[in-house]
């Protein structure tokens, strides 16, 4: 079974520990910054109907009840622990789980359909913006975030090198491979065409992250599909230790700041 298909298939090691130690450890460093910046652009269009899809333990969800308080959000997420776990900490938003392929919800109800770093974990990407066409008013706009690729970016690099360092010949590749592997304007511009929707924009955005190495180590290999990977390796504990500090010899030991680069993608639905 591929690394993705046990992160699916695993949710009670996902129920017990993971949301809070992504939310803890990963958010504020690596979604936090894109939150604010991503929730920004949307309140220049003014949506009063708002879905987010794969919202995970609420980063930007928070930002967009701030710059929003007067919209109807609509929360979802493929994962019932990451809605359960965002639903008791951000009020306000309709939360429920949902598959962005399959969306069970009434054509052109949204004025504005929104993803943070989710687009890449769609199996099927032009299904799913297919379903965000389907949901979207005419005229409307989806808006989402991908990532660069992984040396673009200062701390999934630094983890990518010590994961080459711990486990030589034998290096995990779902950090490479899904949260970084769609960071092609071309692909994305394709896909989204696929789905029925017109590109308006695609803008490289590098923001500045903050965080810890030891935060870090933790958040991937514990909090992320990662740790199944780590599983079939070795003992995960003593992994996420070794790989813990060979973060702290590539970014050092105490609060540390990184480039983190991504992609801002604006589309809209024909009217």
């Amino acid at each position: 079974m591929s690394t993705d298909s046990q992160w699916l298939a695993t949710d009670s090691q996902w129920l017990a520990t993971m949301p809070e130690v992504y939310d803890k450890c990963l958010a504020p460093a690596l979604f936090a910054p894109f939150a604010a910046q991503l929730a920004a652009s949307v309140a220049t269009l003014a949506p009063g109907r708002v879905l987010e899809l794969a919202a995970g333990t609420g980063a930007l969800t928070a930002e967009l009840v701030r710059v929003l308080p007067d919209a109807e959000i609509t929360a979802t997420d493929l994962n019932p622990a990451m809605v359960s776990w965002a639903a008791a900490r951000i009020p306000g938003p309709t939360w429920s789980q949902a598959d962005a392929q399959r969306l069970d919800l009434p054509d052109g109800g949204f004025d504005l359909v929104v993803c943070q770093f989710g687009v890449m974990f769609f199996p099927d990407k032009p299904a799913a913006f297919a379903e965000a066409a389907r949901v979207l008013a005419p005229g409307a706009t989806l808006l989402f975030t991908v990532w660069d690729a992984v040396e673009a970016s200062d701390f999934p690099a630094a983890l990518v090198d010590s994961l080459a360092a711990v486990l030589p010949g034998d290096l995990p590749d779902f950090v490479v491979r899904v949260p970084h592997g769609y960071g092609d304007p071309v692909r994305i511009t394709a896909d989204l065409h696929t789905g029925g929707l017109v590109v308006d924009s695609i803008e490289r955005v590098v923001l500045r992250g903050r965080s810890t190495a030891q935060a870090l180590a933790e958040g991937f290999c514990l909090g992320t599909p990662l740790r199944f990977a780590l599983q079939e390796r070795g003992e995960l504990e003593g992994l996420t230790r070794s790989l813990r500090e060979e973060m702290i010899t590539r970014l050092g030991d105490g609060p540390v700041e990184g480039d983190l680069a991504a992609y801002l993608v604006s589309a809209h639905k024909p009217s």
